[in-house]
């Protein structure tokens, strides 16, 4: 069973940071690409980053510049640090890990930003 838990979402007022957690457990040994989603209210799930397992990362042009995904994987985490915050960045955020051919994904984490 693999576990993927965030953190870190809350509400804050735009331009404001935040820094979002997305750790693994479970019988997860390897772990290969890392990414952080989001679903606005009414909108469809959307991309917003990607880190490789060789440490390569790629940004949606939404968030190009005002976020940094990063990983540790001694704790099989992976992070999003997120400034300049917009109220458009409001989105409930999850992580998605590909490990041994799978895919998993996080419950999410909520992130309010107030104008």
């Amino acid at each position: 069973q693999v576990q993927l838990r965030e953190s870190g979402g809350g509400l804050v007022q735009a331009g404001g940071s935040l820094r979002l957690s997305c750790a693994a457990s479970g019988s997860i040994v390897s772990i290969n690409g890392m990414y952080w989603y989001r679903q606005a209210p009414g909108e469809q799930r959307e991309w917003v980053a990607t880190i490789t397992s060789g440490g390569s990362t790629n940004y949606a042009d939404s968030v190009k510049g005002r976020c940094t995904i990063s990983r540790d994987n001694a704790i099989k985490t992976v992070y999003l640090q997120m400034s300049s915050l917009k109220p458009e960045d409001t989105a409930v955020y999850y992580c998605r890990v590909l490990s041994g051919g799978n895919v998993y994904w996080g419950q999410g984490t909520q992130v309010t930003v107030s104008s």
